[in-house]
């Protein structure tokens, strides 16, 4: 058994941790103090002699250490902030992130001898750390516990039950959570969950998603990464069904595709600056029984074009892909047109960003150095494309969004005309590495995407 501990200072890892891990009969590790000893020195004076660039350098190789450790890890406020902490951390272990409202930990952390991280006041230096931690402990974490008006031994008991397998829903949610997971055919994930009421619970939401290799690449980086976890398919014909049915899973993270990256958005309790301005949500993490959107989309696009920097670029489609994809041409400096089967609806898109419009008919070779195609035309088993060869200029970059088939009409078409061409895998691969990190604190390369993807 292995139960990590984390979260801001203040809120109660060593306490919880030492009762916990007395109840359980098992080890407590506590990662400060045990960098201390690998120091020989107590931390002020480590961050004193050598700054806090030493001090994390001997956190992760004590972190590292634990890597199989069985018992429960209290870990300083600012180890999951780095990715390859998170790893060792995760792997065939349970993470819970403490936490309490900024004045509380002000209070609790008021006179100790810990050296300052910035130059601001302590309660400011609180909020400010908080906010920019905030998405590294939302990621590493699978449970999320409010500590602010909790003592340590309420917090350790709210742990035990859960180790035990105590669900928190009334018997009347779990029926209800039962009932739609029939209705959604995931009979096998509801075996899966009264086997092993530790599972978390992740999946694709949309209508169709059949199609999705995200179940494929997820679950195999779960294996890899020796997590407790399983991805799965959420297909069905109403955004607000599926978001119902996540609250009553031990559910830590949602990939949302056509037709609910706009949707979404109004059932989420935050959502990130990128997601709200492209107006789409293609990532939901939860924790603690709160939802918090963001967009990755625009990053799949955005990296494999970030040697065309300045270039003319044209934009086919005007729904969720397409703003992802004009939000990533514009923060590369591009020249954007977008084209739509209706002009209204490109005028819309490109008016929010600050671009050229006009309807797909108007599409001229010649006047783009990038295109990218943005709609589901092409996609498996359709067999269409926009565009034919002699619709495209050799030396063209043309990116399809599309990635199922990998080989879509569209990229053939651009090869036969001499284009470099950008499968929509890239796309993929390129998101799933962002989201990967957001769902789980745990970054992967694109090429570890790419082998889980074969």
């Amino acid at each position: 058994m292995k139960v990590v501990l984390v979260g801001f200072r203040g809120t109660g890892k060593t306490s919880v941790g030492r009762i916990l891990a007395n109840r359980l009969g098992v080890p407590f590790f506590d990662t400060d103090a045990l960098v201390e000893q690998r120091a020989g020195m107590p931390i002020p004076e480590i961050f004193r002699r050598a700054g806090e660039a030493h001090f994390r350098a001997l956190e992760r190789e004590v972190v590292a250490s634990l890597r199989t450790a069985e018992g429960v890890i209290g870990t300083g406020g600012g180890a999951v902030c780095d990715p390859a902490n998170v790893a060792a951390l995760r792997r065939h272990g349970t993470v819970y992130l403490l936490t309490a409202p900024p004045g509380v930990i002000h209070e609790r952390i008021a006179g100790s001898d810990r050296p300052g991280l910035t130059d601001l006041p302590l309660e400011e230096e609180v909020r400010t750390l908080l906010s920019r931690r905030n998405e590294a402990y939302l990621g590493a974490a699978d449970v999320c516990i409010e500590t602010g008006r909790r003592t340590p031994a309420e917090v350790a008991g709210m742990i035990l039950g859960q180790i035990r397998g105590e669900s928190a829903l009334s018997p009347d949610e779990q029926r209800e959570r039962d009932t739609l997971l029939g209705k959604f055919g995931l009979e096998t994930v509801r075996e899966m969950i009264r086997r092993d009421p530790g599972l978390m619970v992740c999946g694709i939401a949309g209508n169709p998603c059949a199609h999705s290799r995200s179940p494929l690449l997820y679950n195999r980086l779960f294996q890899h990464f020796g997590m407790n976890y399983h991805y799965t398919r959420f297909e069905w014909p109403d955004a607000g069904t599926i978001v119902r049915l996540a609250t009553l899973l031990a559910l830590k993270g949602l990939s949302v595709t056509i037709p609910f990256k706009t949707d979404v958005m109004r059932h989420l309790d935050e959502v990130d600056e990128h997601a709200m301005a492209i107006g789409a949500a293609n990532t939901v993490v939860r924790c603690g029984g709160r939802m918090y959107g963001h967009n990755t989309d625009w990053l799949g696009v955005r990296i494999p074009l970030a040697h065309r920097r300045g270039a003319r670029a044209v934009v086919l489609g005007a729904g969720g892909a397409a703003a992802a994809a004009v939000y990533a041409l514009c923060s590369l400096d591009m020249e954007v047109t977008v084209l739509a089967r209706t002009a209204d609806a490109a005028r819309g898109l490109a008016e929010r960003f600050n671009c050229r419009w006009g309807s797909l008919e108007e599409f001229k070779g010649a006047d783009a150095d990038v295109v990218i195609h943005a709609t589901p035309v092409g996609m498996e088993p359709d067999t269409r494309s926009l565009l034919a060869a002699d619709d495209l200029e050799r030396g063209t970059t043309v990116f399809d969004l599309v990635y199922t088939p990998p080989e879509t009409p569209l990229i053939r078409a651009a090869r036969e005309a001499g284009c470099e061409t950008i499968p929509g895998t890239e796309m993929f691969v390129h998101q799933a590495v962002e989201q990967f990190r957001l769902i789980t604190g745990i970054a992967v390369t694109p090429e570890l995407v790419r082998e889980m993807l074969v």
